[in-house]
């Protein structure tokens, strides 16, 4: 590594704080700054997976790569896990996502983690949704 842990953790927190702000540029120059001095960090994947997904329209693609890319670095954190559930969602990939999301609260049995928090919410929607959907299919149709 090239600089010292401590300077990685305040870039990757300069770039996650640029990313919240919405300048994704800036943000993305930050995370591949951090990629060109520390490969074996996985902060600067995990930013621009947040990036990728975050952006109008999404890059579904790029998001799942250096989504998969940060796990591979740090496959304990489930913030990764949801991101990665996430992505994998939009990209219509359900059992795939189901799997992410799975890990993603096994990983935050305590109920602590922001992104496995996120993950449950998702979850909790999605599965309303479907109890609707099955609700409307059930009841018979209006004239």
């Amino acid at each position: 590594m090239l600089i010292t842990q401590e300077q990685l953790e305040g870039m990757a927190s300069l770039g996650f704080k640029m990313f919240q702000e919405g300048k994704l540029d800036d943000a993305t120059q930050v995370f591949e700054g951090i990629i060109a001095v520390a490969r074996e960090s996985y902060y600067g994947y995990a930013g621009l997976g947040a990036i990728a997904l975050a952006k109008e329209p999404a890059d579904l693609d790029g998001a799942v790569a250096n989504l998969t890319m940060a796990i591979d670095l740090e496959p304990d954190s489930p913030t990764l896990h949801a991101n990665l559930g996430e992505a994998l969602l939009r990209k219509r990939l359900f059992a795939e996502s189901a799997a992410e999301f799975r890990k993603a609260l096994e990983l935050d049995p305590e109920k602590k983690d922001p992104g496995a928090n996120r993950a449950r919410m998702i979850i909790e929607a999605l599965m309303v949704a479907v109890a609707e959907l099955k609700r409307m299919a059930a009841e018979p149709p209006q004239a």
